[in-house]
């Protein structure tokens, strides 16, 4: 009887760690940039940065591309084409290495610039 209960009790406290959203901190840079792509638990966000070459004495656009976790909480407010403020985290997998933060413009708002 006691060993039902205590696997109950086992049982319960596991589904209770399963249903929360894993709450992971962020530290390090912090970027802004478009949404290029969207996937259910990820973004990439794309952005352009000036890269000085020494030898000739000039800069060149470079465009970077990152991909971020998209938290559950705000995968119906993100969309592409919006501009959005993403933040270094730990690795979450092989490629996602960073967090959404923000929203900070959608979409019809840069249209109306």
């Amino acid at each position: 009887m006691t060993e039902k209960k205590n696997k109950t009790e086992k049982e319960q406290k596991v589904s209770a760690v399963a249903g929360k959203e894993k709450n992971v901190g962020t530290r390090g840079r912090t970027f802004e940039g478009f949404v290029t792509k969207k996937f259910p638990k990820r973004v990439v966000v794309e952005f352009e940065r000036k890269v000085y070459v020494k030898k000739y004495e000039r800069f060149y656009k470079k465009i970077t591309r990152l991909h971020a976790r998209l938290p559950d909480s705000m995968a119906n407010d993100i969309n592409v084409g919006d501009h959005i403020q993403i933040r270094e985290c730990r690795p979450l997998s092989k490629i996602i290495n960073f967090m959404v933060i923000k929203k900070v413009r959608s979409d019809e708002q840069e249209k109306a610039k």
